[in-house]
């Protein structure tokens, strides 16, 4: 097995003596269904492998082992989904937060790959925060929801390229792990859902193919557009932060 520098699984307490790393980036996933095309992991892989292109880019970044499960209650009815509670969730990423604070690191993003994640993020970063205040953390909640305000308005062909497996998530897979994917196997249904508010969905209750949004649409040549600029993106943010030590105060508090 090579080791990755950027992986803090495959270093060694002399690798982090000698190179110390600053920050660190913490992958967050589920294992759920994708429809027939997508892997069950794609929102870990996804995760991971959009950490790691940004950790490349950003000095004294390393990045954690992924979580590989979320809170999924809500595509239970598609295989194969193995999830986290509510409380299970929060406790493990406060405990991560925690110990990572522990050891020295004041400075943490969180890549987030899946939905059902969002919440538990929120009130474990949130205690956390609390509890340290010179604890810095950022976190990109939903990737798939900010994508298209970074592309041209025409880029998508259908739903704004949303949905679970849809044509964003579809073209992003094609771009990182083409292998795990089978277009022979796309099918989504687009919802009828109401604008405005926020519906407490069963994802059985949008659709029956485990897929929503239209995959068929997804392309490589998408998926490389969407990763360049969520990637520049990111790294943008975190560079802009490392000017400041990440003191993102307004000047009139400082």
């Amino acid at each position: 097995m090579k080791k990755n520098p950027l992986e803090i699984q495959y270093l060694t307490a002399s690798d982090f003596q000698d190179l110390p790393f600053e920050k660190v980036i913490l992958p967050l996933g589920s294992l759920e269904g994708h429809g027939g095309h997508l892997p069950f992991g794609t929102d870990a892989l996804t995760a991971y492998l959009l950490a790691l292109d940004i950790a490349a880019r950003v000095p004294k970044t390393a990045v954690l082992p992924t979580v590989n499960y979320g809170v999924s209650e809500h595509y239970k009815e598609f295989s194969f989904c193995v999830s986290l509670q509510f409380d299970t969730e929060i406790a493990l990423l406060r405990d991560i937060l925690e110990s990572v604070y522990s050891k020295g690191i004041r400075k943490v993003f969180i890549m987030n790959g899946h939905d059902g994640n969002i919440a538990p993020i929120e009130v474990a970063a949130r205690s956390v925060k609390v509890a340290h205040s010179d604890f810095k953390i950022v976190s990109l909640n939903a990737w798939w929801a900010i994508i298209g305000d970074l592309l041209p308005s025409n880029f998508f062909e259908v739903w704004n390229g949303l949905g679970h497996g849809g044509e964003g998530e579809t073209s992003i897979c094609l771009a990182l792990f083409p292998e795990l994917c089978d277009m022979s196997k796309a099918k989504g249904v687009v919802p009828n859902l109401p604008p405005f508010v926020d519906i407490k969905w069963l994802f059985s209750e949008l659709t029956n193919t485990g897929t929503s949004g239209d995959p068929t649409k997804g392309t490589p040549e998408k998926g490389l557009k969407m990763r360049k600029v969520l990637v520049d993106m990111v790294v943008r943010t975190i560079m802009e932060l490392d000017k400041t030590d990440w003191d993102y105060r307004s000047p009139e508090i400082k």
